[in-house]
């Protein structure tokens, strides 16, 4: 799975094992968001609702839980705001014990590090339904995912990227048994040692990196040394707004080795049940979402420095799902 230290990332399983009692939910406070519907919420489904959206600490997940948030009220709700939960554990728990009603996940979380599953499934519907079928019996329904999968890939400079042409993984592997020089990683200490990271990339493509041509290092700094070209290939997130903002080339990951970790609602089955209409007034949101989405939004956050709300709701209003009040 995905590591703590990520701005824009899903959170690793290991990192996860850490006391679910250090990641209590506080006591949160109401959305306010002058909205009206707009292409959702029509007719108000759920007035008289009072929902409470929860979600994890970092960039894009602020960013999706104002997105939720906003669109129940539209709907009629009143909502509580329980979004910045510290890993992903808190805000699992909250959800499957009722604590939250709801908040967006991701399949490739829930697969590995909360159904404890090894081996990810390459077919992202197939890897939905898994998670769906398996989070059943804990109370939970997940809804229909998005096409944003924020996962792990590889990227370069355009100056690099016009020097070595390489687009895909295995264009990588290729050229590193042309020219081991040429290839040279930027990456993260956990990428470097997780089977499905570092490791597990190169024994599916058949690619040996020398160590000497290895250097880990945090998150951000990956992103400004690639920038740079101090390495030829960085770890990224493929969601992660620096990839656009710094117009960073990033390679396919041909043989589908990375898990998919895309985006769906996670919703508490009792809250569901309760209120029907949560499915319909996000069904329009989900489909909407994407990698070039959720790349643009975050990069107003983390690289223009905008309010992660602020940022949601401008979204929301400018696709026309909702409406100024």
């Amino acid at each position: 799975m995905r590591r703590v230290t990520s701005v824009t990332g899903p959170v690793a399983a290991l990192a996860l094992l850490v006391a679910v009692s250090g990641c209590g939910l506080t006591s949160g406070s109401p959305m306010v968001d002058d909205v009206k519907p707009g292409s959702v919420g029509k007719g108000q489904p759920l007035k008289g609702a009072d929902l409470t959206v929860t979600s994890k600490e970092f960039t894009e997940q602020l960013i999706l839980g104002a997105i939720m948030g906003i669109a129940f009220q539209a709907a009629g709700a009143d909502v509580l705001d329980r979004t910045g939960i510290q890993g992903s554990i808190g805000s699992r728990e909250a959800v499957k014990n009722g604590d939250a009603d709801a908040g967006y996940e991701y399949t490739g979380t829930a697969w590995i590090t909360y159904l404890g599953n090894s081996d990810p499934i390459a077919d992202p519907q197939k890897q939905w339904e898994a998670v769906r079928e398996a989070d059943l019996k804990n109370g939970l329904t997940w809804l229909p995912p998005s096409k944003l999968n924020n996962t792990y890939a590889l990227a370069m400079n355009q100056a690099n990227y016009k020097k070595y042409g390489t687009k895909t993984l295995s264009e990588v592997a290729a050229l590193s048994k042309k020219d081991p020089k040429a290839v040279t990683l930027c990456v993260e200490s956990e990428f470097a040692n997780r089977a499905d990271g570092l490791p597990g990339m190169e024994k599916a493509y058949g690619m040996k990196v020398p160590s000497g041509n290895i250097t880990q290092m945090d998150t951000g700094i990956i992103y400004t040394q690639v920038r740079k070209g101090s390495c030829t290939y960085g770890e990224v997130f493929t969601t992660d707004g620096r990839i656009k903002s710094m117009n960073l080339a990033v390679m396919a990951d041909d043989k589908k080795f990375f898990p998919n970790y895309n985006v769906a609602p996670q919703i508490n089955t009792k809250a569901l049940k309760k209120y029907p209409a949560i499915a319909e007034v996000l069904a329009p949101i989900t489909k909407r979402l994407d990698n070039d989405v959720a790349q643009e939004l975050n990069a107003k956050v983390d690289v223009d420095g905008e309010d992660p709300h602020a940022v949601a709701l401008d979204w929301m209003k400018k696709e026309g799902f909702v409406k100024d009040g």
